[in-house]
């Protein structure tokens, strides 16, 4: 009598239990000080942009929330304003809008990027943080693409070091690099048969693949839960509110010292433009770019209006492209004095 193999006994249970263990479905944010990585990484991990990115800090101004659809579960991922000291009144409600988000989702995301030293800024968010004890905490170390292996192996033991020093624990450590995980779903998408190059693996392993490992570590901490959300929704922000900040990340490049937090942008209206044939539709948008000051106005319209007409046609690009149609852009830019600080005018501008 022949002897069989237990293997692939063992092989199919273990392919039964994970194909019966329960959904999962819940919220998990990712907070830091500003320009840590955050938004990239939600982009990163959702597989498409539904967050705007500029390399100026306080670039996210409301919670902005991407969902990712997997076989054993849903992560509705919650990108949140950089938390800071504030200068401005839209600053103090920024924060109150950080606050409030860390409260009530199921997993927590601190990130630090791998290229700077732990700040007061960093010590004081993880302080914070240690005070919330029921929720799971992820400790993510972002921009790994920036630096070596010894310098990366340092920041990973520094954030271990500061929770012990504050008497918790991470749930997990996680270094990536979120922006060499967008240039691989990028050739994966020139690519649609498939297969890899050695350009697809990152130095030492880390980046692209730890972003899909990141998500594996986060799954288990959510809830048991059908999915939140119906299959294919990426993102739950209101079309209007994405087109307008779509256009705000066109008009933060280039713009330098306060003026990038000068800029806020508000959708006034978008209609599909009457009588024209249906094959060939074209949507109407009318939107304005509010600063502060009339001296700034000069600045984001250009000599000759050169740079607003940049703006719009840069933006005009990632429009047509999220909401699947040609797009007519009329732009208009209008002072809003010293609105970050106004009630009264942040109100109108939505926050």
């Amino acid at each position: 009598m022949v002897a069989m193999s237990a293997r692939p006994n063992q092989e199919a249970a273990a392919q039964q239990a994970e194909n019966t263990s329960p959904h999962r479905a819940g919220f998990a944010c990712f907070v830091g000080r500003p320009n840590a990585g955050k938004s990239t990484l939600t982009n990163a991990l959702v597989g498409q942009k539904v967050a705007i990115t500029s390399n100026r800090p306080q670039t996210t101004r409301h919670t902005v929330r991407g969902i990712v659809h997997r076989d054993d579960a849903q992560l509705i991922l919650v990108d949140t304003p950089g938390l800071h000291k504030p200068r401005t009144l839209l600053g103090e409600r920024l924060n109150d809008v950080v606050r409030t988000t860390w409260a009530e989702v199921d997993v927590i995301g601190f990130c630090l990027p791998a290229d700077q030293k732990l700040g007061p800024g960093d010590k004081y968010i993880v302080k914070e943080l240690a005070g919330i004890r029921k929720t799971p905490k992820i400790a993510i170390i972002t921009k790994t693409d920036l630096v070596e292996s010894k310098a990366l192996a340092e920041q990973l033991l520094a954030v271990s070091a500061l929770a012990e020093e504050l008497g918790f624990e991470w749930a997990e450590i996680v270094p990536v690099s979120a922006v060499e995980a967008e240039q691989k779903a990028a050739r994966g998408s020139a690519n649609p048969e498939g297969g890899s190059s050695d350009q697809d693996q990152d130095r030492d392993g880390r980046g692209a693949g730890q972003v899909g490992l990141l998500a594996d570590l986060i799954a288990p901490l959510l809830p048991v839960s059908p999915p939140l959300y119906p299959e294919g929704d990426l993102t739950d922000e209101p079309e209007m509110v994405m087109v307008a900040e779509l256009i705000r990340e066109a008009a933060l490049e280039g713009v330098r010292d306060e003026l990038p937090h000068s800029i806020a942008v508000v959708v006034e209206e978008m209609l599909p433009r009457e009588d024209r044939p249906a094959d060939r539709p074209l949507l109407d948008i009318h939107a304005n770019v509010y600063i502060e000051r009339p001296s700034q106005k000069g600045i984001i319209i250009g000599p000759k209006g050169k740079r607003l007409k940049e703006v719009g046609t840069k933006s005009r690009k990632h429009i047509e492209a999220l909401l699947g149609t040609p797009v007519f852009l009329d732009l208009h830019v209008k002072v809003a004095k010293d609105w970050q600080r106004d009630p009264k005018q942040l109100r109108k501008l939505g926050f």
